[in-house]
C-alpha cells in the first residue's frame, strides 16, 4: 500500500494523505455514482490513472515555493528598472468545482539589489498552480512570496484565466476570461511606475 507524505500549508494544521488504495477506491466511488461500472474494460484502470495524475495536478502542496528563490544574482551591472515575465502558462484547478483553470501568468518586479533567474518565477507559478486554488489567492500567493523572499522595491503580478467551473456547467461562458491584479510597493503607490507595467503587457498585442 502506497502511503503519500503528509503535509500542511501556512496556518494550517498537518493532514496525512490518504494511500494509493484509499484514492483509487474513492475514484470508483465516483465513476459509480455517475452511472457508470467501474470494472468494465474501458474504465478498470481509470482509478489508478486518475489517482497517478492527481499527484501530479497537485504537486505544489508537496514543494515550497520560497526554495525556488533562494539562489539570486547580485551582479546586474546597475540595473534599476522592472523586470517583466510575460505569458507563463498555467493550469490550475478550481477549489469550489475541482474544474481546470487554464490561463497565463505575468510578473513584473523592480528589483533593490538583486535579481533571480527568470525560470525561477516560472516554478513560481507552478508551484502555486498545482494546488486547489481561487485565481484571487493565486494571485496574491505569487506576488507576497516575491516580495516576502526577494525584497524588492515593488511586484506586480497580472493572471488571466478561463475557468472550467463557467465553461462547462451552470452559465457556460466558453469565451469569458477572469482578470486579478496584485500591486505591491512602488507598483502601488506610484502610478507612473504602474502604468509602464501594464503598458509592457501590451506590447505586441492588440488588446
Amino acid at each position: 500500500m502506497n502511503e503519500r507524505p503528509s503535509h500542511s500549508l501556512p496556518g494550517s494544521a498537518p493532514t496525512s494523505a490518504p494511500s494509493q488504495d484509499e484514492a483509487e477506491k474513492a475514484v470508483r466511488t465516483l465513476i459509480k455514482w455517475a452511472g457508470d461500472d467501474p470494472e468494465r474494460e474501458g474504465l478498470s484502470e481509470t482509478p489508478r490513472r486518475v489517482a497517478r495524475a492527481y499527484k501530479e495536478w497537485f504537486g505544489g502542496y508537496e514543494q515550497s515555493p520560497e526554495a525556488f528563490l533562494q539562489r539570486t544574482f547580485h551582479e546586474v551591472a546597475g540595473y534599476d528598472e522592472i523586470v517583466l515575465l510575460r505569458d507563463v502558462q498555467f493550469v490550475s484547478h478550481c477549489e469550489h468545482h475541482m474544474a481546470p483553470i487554464q490561463g497565463r501568468a505575468h510578473i513584473g518586479y523592480l528589483p533593490r539589489h538583486r535579481v533571480v533567474g527568470i525560470s525561477k518565477l516560472a516554478r513560481l507559478v507552478e508551484v502555486y498552480a498545482r494546488r486547489l486554488q481561487i485565481q484571487e489567492r493565486m494571485t496574491a500567493e505569487i506576488a507576497n512570496t516575491l516580495e516576502r523572499v526577494l525584497e524588492p522595491q515593488g511586484v506586480a503580478v497580472v493572471l488571466e484565466g478561463t475557468h472550467g467551473c463557467m465553461m462547462s456547467r451552470g452559465v457556460s461562458q466558453r469565451e469569458a476570461t477572469m482578470v486579478t491584479s496584485r500591486m505591491l510597493g512602488v507598483f502601488r503607490d506610484q502610478p507612473q511606475t504602474r502604468q509602464e507595467f501594464l503598458s509592457a503587457l501590451s506590447l505586441g498585442r492588440n488588446i
